[in-house]
Formats: structure tokens, C-alpha cells, sequence
């Protein structure tokens, strides 16, 4: 069941829009949202996660619509979400947290604390489970982040920039985790790089000023580059012309 957004526009206080009259239809699988800073990535996912209502237009999944208050609990529980910045919640240790962030999203204690296991295994964080989250480095942060998405099994997660602060092979994982997932979740990735995009997602999203420059496949993105780029390359020149070309 993809969310769906019709006509919508948001401005933040009384300044110009920074997404205006968007349309768009989230597909199944792994998508990658990309685009450059400012180009309204992170305000888009605020508002498919339900954290940010529409100034105009709507965000819906199947009969849940992110304007009306009777439906935001129900559509939270469907939809997981990473910021950008995660956030240690005082006292608690890892597995504690994580176990929260299921409790939050409407599983009872025990489910969430069982569930709690399972996610921190995913992100390879399960000999890590009673440390202190204050005590966690940046990485640590974005895979304890990542796990809280996972507890409550949602149907579409969304991820602002999962894999900052990774290194390389915790990056891998991150990858290994979004193929284990791909075939029961539908994921939203925003991210800078363009490397390694068509073995990670299916689709993408290129958003620049607030409005869409391209969506679908990832091989129809691909194809756009010109012939003579070399494989590796063309993920990036074909970003780099679509962006380049509304300037």
C-alpha cells in the first residue's frame, strides 16, 4: 500500500513554499530519494512521516490521511521514521530504547521488548544492548536509530540520511540490511551518494527546489547518462545534468 501525496505545498512559518504542488506516489521496493541541500529531501520525509502537516494538499496511505487527528496514530504505526538526528533518551540503555520506540508506536511492552532483540540483531548492535545510549559514538547513534525503525515491523520506513556518520563496512551492513528487508517493507532512502545505487534501490526520486525532476526506475535513470560515462559514473552525471539543467 503506497502513501500517496496530492498537490501538496509547505512553507515553514509565513516564508516561501519549500515543496509547492507536489505530486507523488510512493512505489513498493527500495527507493532513493536524492537531491541537493535545500532541495526540501528532509521536509519532504517530515511529511510523509506524519511529523509535518501539509500547508496545502494531502499525504495519504490507503484511507489514513495525516490531516485528520483521528488518523495519525493509526498512520504512525504503519510508517516508521529516521531523522537526521538521533537522539539518546536519558537513562536509558540501548535495548530500552529501542524497546520505547515500539511502546510509542502502540505495541504492548512485553511485544516491544521481545521485538527489541531482533532489531538490534539486524543493525548489529545486540552486544551493545545494555550500554547507555549517551555513551554510544555517532554511528552507533544512526544503527541504534535505524533499529527503532525496525521494532515495530512498519510497512513503509522512512530514512533521512542513514548512513551518515558509517563507515564503510558498517555501510555494508546497512546494505545487506535493506536487501534482507526489500521483499516485506517499502523503504524511502535520502542520501548525497550516488555510488552503488542500482545494486541498493529500485527507483528514485530526484527532488531539486522543491519540486520533482525525476521519478522511476533506477535503470531508466541510469540510461540517461551519456554512453561514453563509464558504469560507475553514470548514477552521478546523470544527477549532476538534471540538477545542473534547472539552475
Amino acid at each position: 500500500m503506497p502513501i500517496h501525496v496530492s498537490r501538496c505545498s509547505f512553507g515553514y512559518r509565513r516564508r516561501e513554499f519549500v515543496l509547492e504542488d507536489l505530486t507523488l506516489r510512493l512505489p513498493s521496493g527500495c527507493s532513493v530519494l536524492l537531491g541537493p541541500n535545500g532541495a526540501g529531501k528532509s521536509t519532504l520525509l517530515a511529511l510523509l512521516a506524519s511529523a509535518l502537516r501539509p500547508s496545502a494538499g494531502s499525504v495519504t496511505l490507503g484511507d489514513l490521511d495525516t490531516r485528520r487527528r483521528r488518523d495519525v496514530q493509526d498512520y504512525r504505526r504503519i510508517v516508521g521514521w529516521l531523522p537526521q538526528q538521533v537522539r539518546p533518551v536519558p537513562g536509558l540503555r540501548v535495548r530500552e530504547q529501542t524497546s520505547y520506540a515500539g511502546w510509542l508506536k502502540g505495541l504492548s511492552r512485553q511485544e516491544a521488548w521481545e521485538r527489541s532483540r531482533n532489531a538490534l540483531q539486524q543493525v548489529g548492535l545486540e552486544e551493545l544492548a545494555d550500554r547507555p545510549t549517551a555513551h554510544l559514538s555517532g554511528g552507533q547513534l544512526r544503527r541504534l536509530g535505524i533499529a527503532q525503525t525496525l521494532v515495530h515491523s512498519a510497512q513503509v520506513v522512512l530514512m533521512d540520511e542513514p548512513t551518515a556518520g558509517l563507515d564503510p563496512a558498517q555501510r555494508r551492513v546497512f546494505r545487506c540490511l535493506l536487501d534482507s528487508l526489500r521483499d516485506q517493507t517499502t523503504f524511502v532512502v535520502s542520501t548525497h551518494q550516488t555510488e552503488d545505487l542500482a545494486e541498493s534501490y529500485d527507483s528514485v526520486i530526484l527532488l531539486d527546489r522543491g519540486r520533482i525532476r525525476f521519478q522511476g526506475p533506477i535503470r531508466s535513470f541510469l540510461d540517461l547518462a551519456p554512453r561514453q560515462v563509464a558504469q560507475e559514473r553514470r548514477a552521478e552525471a546523470v544527477y549532476a545534468d538534471l540538477v545542473a539543467g534547472e539552475v
